[in-house]
């Protein structure tokens, strides 16, 4: 019997949720993806602390912005050595209200990777903040040729206007959206009735997946952000699904058989949706959704904090 982790490679696109890129081989995933949280986790480990020191020796004189872009970028290029597809690397959240500044830093990460030989339309998504402002500069960014991975989105409205954008690819959070459940129900909270299918998250993910294939819609749904392998089961047959090594080693100890539900004829089985279109009514939809709005601006902060402790630790 094949193991769970290569009976999901059937049906889905695995990616690697983390920047250890020494924990990839053992995986084979066919993307990978990082965060700032992630590069942060990696650099405070031995091995990869020369990575940040080569940054800062080499270019000491640049400016911090762009000393963190290039070790981006270094990370990303260690990880397409490894991988046969796309690597996902984030534009700084601290941009994530300003379209423009977005745009800009998403155009110099590509011409970082494009110094170093990457065919970048092929290999590298630039990771964007699923706000009105995140979205906007992904479609320029995608009318230039530019692929992009909206991220921290929690919500249908997100989805619906990353597929307004044609943006390549969306990354829903299942896990903060099941953490935000669990604490909101406090004691009242039944792990076993809100898991699998019932979990709040994988419902979410599964409905947005459902509305994109209804709709003939072209953007990659790539669920992210998992507590527990269960999560990662129920939605076999999504698109994409991004995963954290120590989960990718769970998946690969088992032999449990998948039931595979998302496929484009369970889409076209199910209720159909309807969102606003325009700013207006992505704001007010997403003000809306007390966890979307939440979770999305708990998700910047924290970005925003690895960030900037990574910029102290190239200035260090």
């Amino acid at each position: 019997m094949p193991s769970t982790l290569d009976q999901l490679k059937q049906v889905t696109t695995v990616v690697a949720d983390t920047g250890d890129f020494q924990a990839m081989s053992a995986y084979r995933p066919q993307d990978a993806t990082t965060n700032p949280s992630l590069i942060l986790k990696a650099v405070q480990k031995a091995e990869y602390r020369p990575l940040l020191d080569g940054i800062k020796s080499r270019f000491s004189t640049d400016r911090i912005d762009l000393q963190t872009d290039r070790l981006l970028v270094e990370f990303g290029q260690r990880i397409l050595d490894l991988i046969p597809g796309r690597v996902s690397t984030e534009v700084d959240a601290r941009l994530s209200f300003d379209t423009q500044a977005t745009v800009d830093r998403a155009r110099r990460l590509v011409q970082l990777y494009k110094a170093e030989g990457i065919n970048t339309e092929q290999r590298v998504l630039i990771k964007i903040a699923s706000t009105w402002e995140g979205i906007q500069a992904a479609k320029r960014l995608e009318q230039e040729g530019i692929h992009c991975n909206l991220t921290l989105l929690f919500s249908g409205i997100q989805a619906h206007a990353c597929a307004k954008a044609r943006v390549q690819l969306i990354s829903p959070f299942v896990g903060r959206i099941y953490d935000w459940y669990k604490k909101t129900a406090g004691a009242q909270w039944d792990e076993a009735a809100n898991a699998g299918v019932n979990d709040p998250g994988v419902k979410s993910v599964r409905q947005i997946y459902a509305y994109f294939k209804q709709n003939d819609i072209r953007t990659e749904v790539m669920g992210a952000s998992f507590r527990n392998s269960g999560q990662i089961k129920a939605l076999a047959g999504c698109d994409l699904l991004t995963i954290s090594p120590e989960l990718l080693a769970e998946l690969q100890a088992s032999d449990v058989p998948l039931t595979v539900d998302l496929t484009p004829e369970w889409a076209q089985a199910q209720a159909p949706q309807h969102f606003a279109d325009g700013e207006a009514g992505f704001r007010f939809a997403l003000n809306a959704d007390a966890m979307a709005t939440e979770k999305l601006a708990e998700g910047i902060r924290a970005f925003v904090k690895d960030s900037e402790t990574l910029d102290g630790l190239l200035k260090a």
